[in-house]
């Protein structure tokens, strides 16, 4: 395979997030495969000791929790998933532990809801934490806190969880490691598809058959991999998708897998968070002429291009603008309660009273969305 730009950029990172999926750790039947855990540990390992600083995103809790709790299978239940995560996450971090104490390093167990990113302060909390973690030596090592997580504040695939983390931290680079070496364009167990070595846009995905993990252990797949991939891409973050066993060569050389291109400059902190992590409560639809100059030329909402609102929100709260056609443009932070709005909607400034003549969202707390691999595929 021929180095390319993004994949040299990809090898030389200097600080990077490694996500590692359920079913390259654990099976059903056995638990954690100490096998794989140590090769993947001595792949990070081997950055570390190039002076890389490296996050580990690990999934696992819940399938190392199956076996010593005689479950026969992945629950489908959250109350059992729950207790699997309790039982399997102990044992996934003594593991951890275990392994990179062979190579002298310590690492640090971050447990996260999608609470902690949602909530700005929780956000910058978490950053500091990872930024001091990182300046001590210590390997973070992440999961899902699946032991207290709900329904309702669940990352839902730990892909999601990794592309936030590596904005987070701000990481030059994000590994996504699973039981598929790469992208294809169909199913690869058909023997007949090609397979994809580089994506530099949406579009390069927009006509290939994405299908969801088949795994009984992981909650994620091809189609949540890709919308971590473009979720970090859009950031400002290249993206190699590869095998868990060519940990080694993804992690030295990134000469295997698909890699994704980073789309465009790297998000400020506060606009990755408002775009991607933060929590939303409501939804503004917004007319063609609104679309076009929040989204075409990053102006300022006004009362003028709103058609609708849904939700109960406050001023201050993260609210979705959508298009006529109900899909999700941009996202911002609302200057006006729900209530407030429906008098507005429609009236220009002058028509307005003096003390609502101001943006109903204010382009520097406004993040245009691009659009998502799920809508293309």
């Amino acid at each position: 395979m021929t180095a390319s730009r993004v994949r040299n950029g990809i090898a030389k990172a200097r600080r990077l997030v490694v996500k590692v999926g359920s079913s390259a750790l654990t099976s059903t039947e056995d638990g954690i495969d100490t096998a794989r855990l140590d090769a993947l540990v001595d792949a990070v390992a081997a950055r570390v000791a190039e002076d890389v600083q490296v996050v580990l995103v690990s999934s696992g809790a819940i399938g190392a929790g199956i076996a010593p709790l005689a479950l026969g299978g992945r629950p489908e239940d959250l109350a059992t998933q729950q207790a699997a995560a309790s039982v399997g996450q102990l044992a996934l971090a003594h593991a951890y532990a275990e392994s990179f104490a062979r190579h002298s390093l310590t690492v640090g167990q971050v447990l996260l809801t999608s609470d902690d990113v949602a909530r700005r302060a929780h956000y910058r909390n978490a950053q500091r934490t990872f930024t001091r973690l990182l300046s001590l030596g210590a390997v973070p090592v992440v999961n899902e806190n699946d032991t207290v997580a709900t329904e309702e504040i669940r990352f839902g695939d730990n892909d999601r969880l990794a592309a936030l983390v590596a904005h987070l931290i701000g990481a030059e680079a994000l590994v996504l490691l699973s039981d598929v070496d790469a992208l294809y364009d169909g199913d690869p167990r058909s023997g007949s598809t090609r397979r994809v070595d580089e994506v530099t846009s949406v579009t390069d995905v927009a006509e290939l058959e994405i299908g969801r993990s088949s795994s009984g252990l992981g909650t994620g797949g091809m189609v949540s991999k890709l919308a971590a991939a473009r979720t970090a891409a859009a950031a400002g973050i290249p993206v190699l998708l590869a095998g868990a066993l060519d940990a080694a060569r993804a992690l030295e050389r990134a000469d295997v897998g698909t890699a994704f291109e980073a789309a465009g400059s790297r998000l400020s902190a506060r606009r990755f968070w408002l775009g991607y992590a933060a929590g939303v409560t409501g939804r503004l639809h917004l007319d063609d002429g609104a679309v076009a100059a929040v989204v075409g030329r990053r102006r300022s909402l006004l009362a003028a291009g709103v058609t609708g609102v849904d939700g109960d929100f406050l001023a201050g709260d993260v609210v979705e603008l959508v298009d006529p056609a109900q899909g999700v443009v941009a996202r911002g932070v609302v200057a006006f309660d729900a209530g407030e709005l429906p008098a507005m909607l429609g009236r220009t400034s002058d028509e307005l009273p003096e003390h609502l003549r101001r943006e109903v969202v204010h382009a520097d707390d406004l993040v245009p969305i691009t659009r998502s691999i799920h809508d293309v595929t």
